[in-house]
């Protein structure tokens, strides 16, 4: 007979034997990069995080015109890289009748109007804020979404996404996912309306757009009310960010792990059959496969993002803003891969639970919100209870 002590023994050998060769590998904790980065990679990635949590000054090439002085200010919970407080504002120009026409108002310093100056450029213009221009038809808030995952999903091919769409219904399920591009005609899948086309785009774009730093693929400052930036109020020659630090950031951006998922326990199981019932996973699709042009580390994997990656319209009641191809009331399907982590939902942050923002779902959503409001209060709960778990 073995003795309890030895068995003890045994089990805890087999276990880390076990962990040793990879099976119980810890899951990815909010900020951790994804699996298989090598040593040096491992050490670019904590680089990275280092030129992601800098705080600029205008000493450092900080504004004029800015909303956050650091990109660890907008995304900071629960881990850097994670979602924000911040609200920023966008506003455009639409015009409905054919041809439709969108007006990003960039000659009057849009979309994004930065919310905040330096000292030199209040006293220069008297000017607290960026105001939006008359001729602007359309506001949006933005909240600061979490950047976890983001490589995954540029690691999916366009033809993926492409695949996914429908935009003139032809199944004849209600829903006319669209897909949108860019100004040089790239599909778009980054921002809420899915404009951006790639992620390099994004994380040089979001330095210049949100702190007014330059750099050399964003190589021109925000143009305060549209104008160059006066004499003396920026002091830095641009491009104020060299290549190597957007390589940095980029990298780190790029190989952040998206949140694990909670254990799914039974009731949580039962969620997930009835939100595919309602006909919400149509648009938030479970699932999306990345391609073999990613770094190895992103390559060929399932990622549980929960988004088709094309914009939908979502009703009168949520429209705000047009941007590229995405009229006012059309949004790009949410990601809902850390859903659990939010605090505030929608792409204003007006949503403060899970249930208040199904319930602002309109458009081509309506049909599956009305699904969920006539659900059996047990099937109610056990969907809320899944979504808590991505």
């Amino acid at each position: 007979m073995t003795r309890p002590g030895r068995w003890m023994r045994d089990a805890a050998t087999l276990v880390l034997l076990l962990c040793l060769g990879g099976a119980c590998r810890r899951p990815p904790q909010p900020g951790d990069p994804v699996q298989g980065l090598s040593r040096a990679e491992r050490q670019r990635f904590d680089d990275g995080r280092v030129m992601f949590d800098s705080t600029f000054v205008p000493a450092t090439g900080l504004g004029p015109l800015f909303n956050a002085d650091a990109c660890g200010e907008c995304h900071e919970e629960p881990a850097t890289g994670g979602f924000g407080d911040e609200i920023e504002l966008h506003a455009t120009a639409f015009r409905p009748t054919a041809p439709l026409t969108c007006d990003p108002l960039v000659d009057a310093g849009g979309p994004v109007f930065q919310q905040r100056v330096t000292d030199a450029l209040r006293a220069a213009l008297a000017i607290d804020s960026e105001p939006v221009p008359p001729a602007a038809t359309g506001r949006g808030l933005r909240s600061s979404p979490d950047v976890l995952g983001f490589g995954l999903l540029d690691a999916v091919p366009d033809s993926a996404i492409l695949a996914l769409s429908d935009p003139t219904d032809a199944n004849g399920d209600g829903i006319s996912g669209r897909p949108n591009f860019f100004f040089d005609g790239r599909l778009g899948r980054f921002g809420r309306k899915a404009f951006v086309p790639a992620l390099r785009d994004f994380n040089a774009g979001a330095f210049v757009i949100e702190q007014s730093v330059t750099n050399p693929a964003s190589p021109n400052e925000e143009r305060p009310l549209g104008r160059p930036v006066p004499e003396g109020t920026d002091p830095v020659p641009d491009p104020e960010l060299n290549q190597e630090a957007i390589d940095l950031t980029d990298f780190f951006v790029r190989f952040l792990a998206p949140p694990a998922p909670a254990r799914l326990q039974r009731e949580a199981r039962v969620g997930r059959d009835v939100f595919s019932r309602l006909g919400c996973a149509t648009c938030h699709v479970p699932s999306l496969r990345t391609g073999l042009a990613a770094a190895p580390p992103l390559r060929n994997l399932d990622v549980a993002a929960y988004t088709d990656l094309l914009v939908h319209d979502m009703g009168p009641d949520l429209a705000d803003i047009c941007l590229g191809l995405a009229t006012p009331s059309e949004f790009r399907t949410e990601p809902l891969m850390g859903l659990r982590l939010m605090t505030r939902f929608m792409h204003d942050g007006r949503a403060t639970t899970v249930e208040q923002a199904i319930e602002l779902h309109g458009g081509e959503a309506a049909p599956s919100r009305d699904r969920f409001r006539g659900l059996p209060a047990a099937e109610r709960a056990a969907t809320l209870a899944f979504l808590k778990t991505l």
